[in-house]
């Protein structure tokens, strides 16, 4: 049995017979399901058990709910999500490279796949590929409502099998994937049935083609490949090359093009100085090359030096239509050359990881009007001429902006609000979600006091059974985070345990720490702040960037990195970017095992 095929298509059909679905950039495969452990099988018919051991864990775990329907298969993607609708394809691909069972383990704990589920072929046993599309749906609604697993795609969600999200309304689902950088649709008839490796004209697949333009390089006339670059700094970095979407015309020209004026380079190839531009439609870039890479057109609009890094960056993640950009050139971080586009493509590539702090929570923002270092002031009240689809909440005299999305995060980022400051709650909560330790140490010099706060508290909370976390201020110290059950403990109740944890410290290295709020009594001591942690104050959010010179970045961290070599400088803005590629998300699992935690048992035996 091998999967049923998509037939590609540039239009989205309508009409009441289609159904909607995001399309995911991973592996496809089957999930053959008779005994405890199932069978996960590529396109070609290779097992990738070995190579995704969390879904066949997660399998393992469930196994007693989802006994009674089996055998079943499923037919669906494993994917490493980035958002609710886009997928890291580099990411899987780089895991399915992968045979040693220790690199294997720590890229499953750096980056978690999940395992996307569109469609029921056989349940309990029972062949239900003759169905059509319809009804196998709702059979696989009422089995994962039956079994517990997850009804929609949720990146934040740990179950690691969910089931794919189905729209009636194209351009609702269209939008979505637009706005989230995902690959593109899926288009399938409600009556379709299912057809082991058959393409077909039941399933279409509509991509979300971006247009890079790069400068021709090579013409391979072995394989017919033209090969295309862009300049990173005043380096030429070969990005792509392509054969796919030219005319014959087209092709004829471009080979007339190198063996005229071109150099002839071995007895197959010829080489071109940078002159011509084209525009190449691809659906990612994954670290080399673009992903899925067409000729799209001739750009002779376009000089060789606009085929640049920052541009394709740009390229690959535009702007969505209603955040209106205003001076996308102006200098914001003038000492490290970051422009506000350039800060605006970090928002937009670190929201998945920074909205889901910001969500729900009532906001507050510093702002400056002329980039970092200059006039800045604190904004909680939402301006008059903000646009429709930023939310708010009243509280008191106080209309707060709530940043849910994007979108709210890009138009905020337009008005240069450069740091994001968040209460200990949610809209929808009357206690804390979290604890928080800010230290604090006298100036950046002086931030070991502060990596041997944090370690010293680390040893405590193990010794006490409690999760913790800990991130950079994005200035000159650190801040550590016990997460709590929701709805739980009330400030007064986490007071006892920050006061008691703070008051140990002091009297255990009194020459080092303090709990005095006065800088002028602290004599050059780290400052362990525990009043702040209250109701209506608020924290600088994980991964916001600082006012400061550096444009350092709030930045979580692995606790295995907090010694000595530890320092703020290192996490700039784009060295952030580069980290969160290369070794995943410290606190993606920052509420995993939050109901787990032993904070009553603590808090009770405090209060005697």
């Amino acid at each position: 049995m091998k999967p049923m095929l998509l037939t590609a298509t540039t239009d989205i059909p309508i009409g009441k017979e289609w159904l909607y679905e995001a399309k995911y950039d991973g592996f496809r495969c089957l999930l053959t399901w008779e005994n405890r452990t199932p069978q996960l099988m590529s396109r070609n018919g290779k097992s990738l058990n070995n190579m995704f051991p969390e879904i066949i864990d997660f399998c393992d775990e469930w196994y007693e709910q989802i006994q009674p329907f089996l055998p079943l298969t499923f037919d669906g993607e494993l994917v490493y999500l980035i958002n609710h609708f886009q997928s890291d394809f580099s990411t899987v691909q780089v895991r399915g490279r992968m045979s040693n069972a220790n690199a294997i383990k720590k890229h499953v704990n750096d980056f978690p796949c999940h395992y996307v589920v569109f469609d029921l072929l056989t349940l309990k046993g029972e062949k239900l590929t003759d169905l059509s599309m319809s009804k196998r749906k709702e059979k696989l609604q009422k089995l994962f409502k039956a079994v517990s697993f997850s009804l929609s795609i949720n990146d934040e969600d740990r179950k690691r099998i969910q089931s794919i999200d189905v729209y009636e309304n194209s351009d609702d689902l269209w939008k979505n994937v637009v706005v989230s950088y995902g690959e593109g649709i899926v288009a399938k008839k409600k009556s379709s049935t299912w057809k082991s490796d058959k393409r077909t004209v039941d399933w279409l697949k509509i991509k979300n083609w971006r247009y890079i333009s790069v400068f021709l390089t090579t013409w391979d006339k072995k394989n017919g490949y033209f090969h295309g670059a862009i300049y990173k700094g005043t380096t030429s970095v070969e990005i792509v090359h392509f054969r796919h979407g030219l005319e014959k015309v087209e092709e004829k020209t471009l080979i007339e093009l190198f063996q005229s004026n071109g150099k002839k380079d071995s007895q197959t190839t010829w080489e071109l100085d940078p002159s011509v531009c084209v525009d190449i439609a691809c659906i990612a870039f994954d670290r080399k090359h673009l992903r899925e890479p067409r000729f799209h057109a001739f750009n002779f609009d376009k000089e060789p030096a606009d085929c640049t890094w920052k541009n394709m960056q740009r390229q690959l993640f535009p702007l969505p239509e209603k955040v209106e950009i205003t001076h996308p050139d102006k200098p914001i971080w003038p000492t490290v050359s970051i422009e506000k586009d350039d800060y605006l493509l970090y928002l937009q590539l670190i929201a998945p990881y920074l909205l889901p702090f910001l969500r729900q929570r009532l906001l507050t923002v510093i702002r400056y009007p002329h980039g970092a270092m200059d006039d800045r002031f604190y904004q909680k009240n939402c301006p008059d001429y903000a646009p429709d689809f930023v939310l708010t909440n009243q509280v008191d005299d106080i209309k707060y902006i709530v940043c849910n999305d994007i979108e709210t995060l890009l138009w905020l980022g337009n008005q240069l609000a450069l740091e994001f400051h968040i209460p200990f709650q949610t809209t929808d909560t009357t206690y804390p979600t979290e604890i928080v330790f800010d230290l604090d140490p006298p100036s950046v010099d002086q931030f070991s006091l502060a990596i041997e706060a944090a370690t010293r508290m680390k040893t405590i909370f193990d010794q006490l059974h409690l999760e913790s976390f800990v991130k950079t201020s994005g200035g000159k110290g650190l801040q550590v985070y016990i997460p709590l059950p929701t709805n739980t403990f009330s400030y007064e109740e986490t007071r006892i345990f920050t006061s008691f944890v703070c008051r140990f410290l002091c009297e255990q290295e009194p020459q080092w720490f303090t709990t005095e709020r006065l800088k002028k009594n602290r004599h050059n001591k780290l400052y362990l702040d525990y009043i702040q942690h209250d109701m209506g104050k608020t924290i600088i959010a994980p991964y916001s960037p600082r006012g400061n010179e550096q444009a350092l970045i709030a930045t979580p961290l692995n606790w295995s990195e907090v010694n000595d070599s530890l320092k703020p400088d290192l996490f700039s803005m784009p060295a952030v970017l580069e980290r969160i590629k290369n070794q995943g998300n410290p606190f993606r699992d920052f509420r995993k095992n939050v109901d787990k935690q032993k904070f009553a048992d603590i808090l009770a035996q405090l209060k005697e």
